[in-house]
């Protein structure tokens, strides 16, 4: 069984809250929870960007 890094996990939540604020465009909660993901997920891109090199 392949299991999902965090990085994948943190993808896949991305992709979750922008369907639901499709949904709930006015919802500022919402909205915020999915900028936390979003920060995470870059700063965890950046963090992988920089290891590489």
């Amino acid at each position: 069984m392949i299991q999902e890094s965090s990085t994948d996990v943190l993808r896949q939540s991305m992709v979750d809250y922008l369907m639901r604020i499709i949904g709930l465009p006015d919802d500022e909660a919402l909205a915020q929870e999915a900028d936390d993901v979003v920060r995470t997920l870059d700063a965890r891109l950046e963090a992988e960007r920089h290891a590489v090199a």
